[in-house]
C-alpha cells in the first residue's frame, strides 16, 4: 500500500514539473551516460546480464520522453571503448543486449540512428546491426538517436584529427601549411556527430560526478546533470528534473 501511495505522489509530481517545463528552454541535444545497471542489479539480486537488459529496456522510455518534450537530438552511452576489456563472459551478452536495443530503436520507424564511436573495435555481427539500422532510418522523420558503441572521447578526437591529416594527404598539402591553417572548425568537421549541435544538456546516472571521457570536444559549454539514482531505476519525473534544472541556468557560452 505504501509502494501504491509513493508511486501515485511520484506521478502527480512528475504531472506538476512537466506542466510547468518551459518548452522553449528544453535542450536540442542531450547526452546521457546511461551509468549504474550492474550496481542496480547487485543491489536487487540479479546478474549484470539482468542489469544490462534492464537498461536497455529503459532506454525506450527515455526516448518517448525525449519526444514529448520536444528534444530533437539524444546521444546515448551504451559502450565505451573502456568496456571492450571487460570479461568474455559479460561482454558477449551485453553485446547482444545493445544489439537488440539498437534494432529496436530502428524498427520503430520514427527514430534515425546514428552510430558514434569506433567501428573496427567492435565485433562483425554488431557492425553489421549498427550499419544496417543507420541505412534503414536514414530517412525517419523524428528524433536523432546517436547510439555511442565502442565510444571514447579521447579516441573520438584522435579518429578526427586522423581524417583530417588523411584528407589533406590526398589533397596534398604539406604539413607545415595544414599547422599553420588547421583551425577548430576543420577538426569538428571530422568528428562522430559532424553537422550535429552540441550536447546542451548531459545527463549521467548513479550519482557519479564525471565524464568518463564523454564527447569531450562536443561538451565544451554544455550543462551537466548528475543524478543519484542507478540508470535502470530512471524515472520521468527524474528525466523532467534535469529539464527543470536546466531550463533556470543562465549559460554564457565563456561570455
Amino acid at each position: 500500500m505504501k509502494q501504491l501511495v509513493r508511486d501515485l505522489v511520484v506521478r502527480f509530481y512528475a504531472r506538476r514539473v512537466e506542466h510547468r517545463l518551459d518548452h522553449d528552454r528544453v535542450p536540442g541535444h542531450i547526452g546521457v551516460i546511461l551509468d549504474g545497471n550492474r550496481r542496480w542489479a547487485r543491489a536487487s539480486g540479479g546478474s549484470p546480464e539482468q542489469g544490462h537488459q534492464a537498461g536497455a529496456d529503459k532506454i525506450f522510455e527515455l526516448l518517448s520522453w525525449c519526444e514529448e518534450t520536444d528534444v530533437e537530438v539524444v546521444t546515448l552511452w551504451l559502450l565505451s571503448t573502456d568496456n571492450l576489456d571487460r570479461p568474455e563472459a559479460e561482454l558477449v551478452p551485453l553485446l547482444g543486449i545493445i544489439e537488440d536495443c539498437v534494432r529496436g530503436i530502428a524498427a520503430s520507424g520514427t527514430f534515425r540512428v546514428h552510430h558514434v564511436g569506433t567501428m573496427d573495435l567492435l565485433p562483425a555481427r554488431t557492425q553489421h546491426v549498427l550499419k544496417e539500422a543507420a541505412e534503414a532510418t536514414a530517412n525517419a522523420p523524428g528524433l536523432l538517436v546517436n547510439v555511442a558503441v565502442g565510444y571514447g572521447g579521447r579516441q573520438e578526437i584522435a579518429d578526427a584529427v586522423r581524417s583530417l591529416l588523411a584528407e589533406h594527404a590526398g589533397r596534398g598539402t604539406e604539413l607545415a601549411e595544414l599547422a599553420e591553417t588547421v583551425e577548430v572548425e576543420d577538426i569538428a568537421r571530422h568528428l562522430y556527430t559532424r553537422g550535429q549541435p552540441d550536447p546542451d544538456l548531459v545527463i549521467r546516472t548513479s550519482g557519479e560526478q564525471r565524464l568518463s571521457g564523454f564527447m569531450l570536444w562536443q561538451t565544451a559549454h554544455s550543462e551537466y546533470h548528475f543524478c543519484d539514482v542507478f540508470w535502470p531505476a530512471f524515472r520521468k519525473v527524474d528525466f523532467l528534473r534535469a529539464l527543470r534544472d536546466y531550463a533556470a541556468r543562465n549559460r554564457r557560452f565563456g561570455g
